[in-house]
């Protein structure tokens, strides 16, 4: 009896070691594959204009002197499908958090307002067909997206969804992340590994953020976005836990006959 007991205690440990291997999760990266900030400029006068491929993005409240600043972002999450179905299997993992990186550069362009704390919100927009285009803060191009193509081509909020509203402490250099909330369009692109266009817009009235694009900077620097998943359980795992409730259960009755029975 004694030996059935060291058994059992040897399955269940066993068991449960399992278990816990089946319960790790993984995490993937990717930078941005397009970006660009849009502005009304000072006077409106920069709405129609491209800044596709300036080493800055920028978000600033419509107030402020020199007009209001959007920044768009794409990113293809077909290499963060792949990568969760190599380890997992297709089906068999869920996502758990996703969380932007953006790093935050300093005013070095008399285009953009001076840097400011504030609040700025993430939507997702369900329109990927904009282009990043060729424009620079220095020479703005007419080749991509724009302020007026952005709010009336691209932007559709009976479609587009809140992906949360953050804090900007003010900082001119550092890595700042935001997790985003997993709305349900973002959890299908995900998913079905598509492509993702993120819009941020001022929330406030005195915001004004400067970030690295992915054409200014160091690699390290451009704008990424890091997907959390965990396995999904399979059949085979549940089967595991039952039989580890069960030797537990044996166990326990081992040792209560044990007592009765020295």
């Amino acid at each position: 009896m004694r030996l059935l007991l060291k058994l059992s205690i040897v399955i269940v440990c066993g068991l449960f070691a399992a278990g816990v291997g089946l319960g790790q999760g993984a995490s993937f990266s990717s930078q941005s594959i397009a970006d660009a900030f849009v502005t009304t400029g000072a006077n409106g006068s920069l709405s129609a204009s491209n800044f596709g491929s300036a080493g800055a993005l920028a978000v600033s409240a419509s107030g402020l002197a020199l007009g209001e600043f959007q920044s768009v972002l794409k990113f293809d999450l077909s290499g963060a499908q792949n990568s969760f179905n190599a380890q997992f299997g297709a089906g068999n993992w869920a996502v758990q958090s996703v969380t932007l990186q953006l790093t935050a550069a300093p005013h070095s362009n008399p285009i953009f307002n001076n840097i400011a704390a504030g609040q700025f919100g993430v939507s997702l927009m369900q329109n990927n067909s904009w282009f990043e285009g060729t424009g620079s803060g220095g020479v703005p191009t007419s080749d991509g997206i724009s302020y007026n193509l952005l709010l009336g081509t691209y932007v559709n909020p009976a479609v587009d969804q809140a992906l949360g509203t953050f804090s900007f402490a003010g900082n001119t250099s550092g890595q700042n992340g935001y997790g985003l909330s997993l709305s349900s369009g973002l959890i299908a692109d995900i998913l079905s590994g598509g492509d993702a266009s993120l819009r941020l817009f001022a929330a406030d009235s005195s915001v004004s953020y400067l970030f690295d694009s992915r054409a200014g900077g160091g690699t390290a620097f451009h704008p990424a976005i890091t997907v959390d998943v965990v396995p999904v359980p399979e059949p085979n795992s549940v089967v595991l836990c039952v039989a580890a409730l069960a030797s537990l259960w044996l166990l326990q009755s081992i040792r209560r006959w044990l007592r009765r029975n020295p």
